[in-house]
């Protein structure tokens, strides 16, 4: 599905990271593989929320290094294969995105479906798999970092960032406590998106599914569109991380699929 000279399905950022945080990325860009064209959308509607997660992947690059933290992102764009989603979902691979129809999507074969899955899906969940596999003797918590649209079906969203988890929120907790002290706003608990393993793949999975603690950051992404405003978010993320680090590790892990 993709040439020899496209992007892999993924990047690992500093592998050999020594600290705590474990980082992933599952919407870092708005890239199209080149046999598919543009999805039949024009390229201001790829460079929109529904291609990927503006800001996401560049506070998570900073937040990186703050945390001496190892990073995955994917490569291509949520369009075609969704990787936060699981594949019996309809929105794995979308035909239509906030109302938006995306005409590459529809009437796809298995085999172009099973494409797609293979050459971009799965080769990022194995690389977050073999990252956390070889950090098995040492304490992990895992963050996945996404951004949000402030308006969505006419609805104005209010938090700057949200916390979400799963079925164990004892790490949100604290995460949403120390943020709480650096923000202007309301930090969203479990908004703008609450976790579902209906919905959500990758905290369900890698996370709880591992026996890790896991949050999903969701950043308002008119925070994000300058150098200075990444910055200021990793730097905030940073410090809060730090300031419950010793009492996130103190949780200890839990049995998988509680």
């Amino acid at each position: 599905m993709l040439d020899p000279d496209e992007p892999p399905a993924f990047e690992v950022v500093n592998a050999q990271g020594a600290g705590s945080a474990v980082l992933v990325c599952d919407h870092a860009s708005n890239r199209i593989p080149r046999r598919l064209g543009t999805l039949g959308l024009a390229p201001e509607q790829l460079a929109d929320h529904i291609g990927w997660d503006p800001g996401a992947a560049e506070v998570a690059h900073r937040l990186s290094a703050h945390l001496d933290a190892p990073l995955v992102l994917s490569g291509y764009s949520r369009l075609v294969i969704d990787c936060n989603r699981p594949l019996a979902n309809t929105a794995s691979i979308a035909e239509q995105s906030a109302g938006v129809p995306v005409p590459g999507n529809l009437g796809l074969t298995a085999d172009a479906r099973a494409a797609r899955v293979e050459t971009l899906f799965r080769p990022y969940h194995d690389a977050i798999d073999r990252l956390l596999d070889a950090r098995s003797h040492r304490p992990s918590l895992l963050l996945s970092i996404h951004s949000f649209t402030p308006a969505l079906d006419g609805e104005q969203r209010p938090w700057p960032v949200g916390v979400s988890h799963w079925r164990d929120r004892r790490f949100a907790a604290l995460m949403s406590t120390a943020l709480g002290h650096r923000v202007d706003g309301v930090v969203g608990d479990n908004q703008p998106y609450p976790i579902e393993e209906a919905i959500d793949y990758t905290v369900p999975v890698h996370g709880e599914g591992r026996g890790l603690h896991a949050v999903m950051i969701e950043i308002r992404n008119d925070g994000l569109r300058t150098r200075a405003q990444i910055d200021a978010w990793a730097e905030r993320l940073a410090t809060a991380y730090r300031e419950i680090e010793a009492e996130a590790i103190k949780l200890g892990s839990f049995p998988a699929n509680i």
